[in-house]
């Protein structure tokens, strides 16, 4: 029986379940009173919506936002081999990306460019921006299908190869990426997740990892789009950033690139159709203060609409999983 204290329906509309929305029914009512019943229903609800929009609730606070999601049985993951800067704020809560407000972020499931993913993510809006700063989403099922067969089938048996280059001005350092300043500490974490590493002669670090394209969902069978190959295309770039980057150094020291597995290059054109698929899969929905988004990691991708203004969102993850890649 649903709890008399809020109200449950799609936020869009019958048809579009995604996301679902729970809205507190009177002013004041404390998240994490709630937390039992929105916990028991969020457990049956999410893998079928795949996301799940908390409105009206008082939360106000980072560190009561943390208490809430770890009130659903796992303690929260930290940012390791990120991609994006981003900040910690307290333990297991971090910013969302901190690109420049005009940056649009498509649609992407969080570090889907490794074999290792949350399969649990919450957003909290502690200031939603005036201007913009949409968190759109897309249902990864529906992008899966609508790909179509001939792209699914040459993305997911060749896999993906993510190249990467840290610092040197133009991305994220490798100090930042690994949490640590000691190069053996590296090592061991690309041994154990099966990325190859290459320390180059200006102090920098290139690493490739073979990674999947599709995924299936450990609970409900589903098979997802789940990659980040229309992210870390040297496409992506817009055209004269890509120019640029290019004629400053080799395509190989890109900060960040994508192949098929076997090192053969990505077609242009099939990214272009992919980024139309996850346009025509993306909802969105205006932020509003205390809101918190929660999402099946696998089941819903998400991104970042450009705004003006101040705007603050932050994020924790948890339930860590791996692919088994070969």
């Amino acid at each position: 029986m649903l709890d008399s204290r809020f109200d449950i329906r799609p936020l869009r509309h019958a048809d579009t379940p995604l996301p679902l929305l729970i809205e507190a029914r009177e002013p004041g009512l404390e998240l994490q009173a709630c937390l039992p019943a929105l916990r028991a229903l969020i457990d049956q609800q999410l893998l079928v919506a795949g996301g799940v929009l908390l409105r009206g609730f008082e939360v106000q606070t980072a560190e009561r936002f943390r208490s809430f999601a770890t009130g659903f049985g796992s303690d929260l993951l930290t940012y390791e081999f990120g991609s994006t800067p981003r900040s910690n704020v307290t333990a297991g809560i971090y910013t969302s990306t901190e690109y420049p407000p005009h940056q649009h972020i498509p649609l992407h499931n969080e570090q889907a460019y490794t074999r290792d993913w949350p399969m649990k993510i919450w957003f909290f809006c502690q200031q939603a921006s005036p201007v913009g700063g949409a968190t759109p989403i897309g249902d990864s099922r529906a992008i899966y299908r609508r790909v179509g067969e001939q792209i699914r089938q040459r993305f997911a048996s060749k896999g993906l190869m993510y190249t990467r280059n840290y610092g040197n001005g133009l991305d994220v350092s490798w100090e930042q990426v690994f949490n640590t300043q000691d190069r053996s500490v590296v090592h061991a974490y690309c041994q154990a997740h099966g990325i190859s590493l290459q320390w180059k002669d200006d102090g920098g670090l290139r690493t490739r990892q073979v990674c999947q394209a599709v995924a299936t969902h450990p609970r409900t069978g589903d098979a997802v789009w789940f990659n980040q190959a229309h992210l870390f295309h040297v496409s992506n770039l817009p055209e004269e950033v890509r120019e640029t980057l290019l004629d400053l150094v080799d395509e190989e020291d890109l900060p960040r690139n994508v192949y098929y597995g076997d090192g053969s290059p990505l077609e242009e054109s099939l990214l272009q159709d992919i980024r139309g698929v996850m346009q025509h899969e993306q909802v969105e929905f205006s932020w509003q203060d205390n809101d918190v988004l929660m999402l099946d990691n696998m089941l819903t991708a998400h991104g970042r609409a450009p705004f003006q203004g101040p705007r603050k969102v932050v994020v924790a993850m948890a339930e860590p999983h791996g692919a088994d890649v070969r």
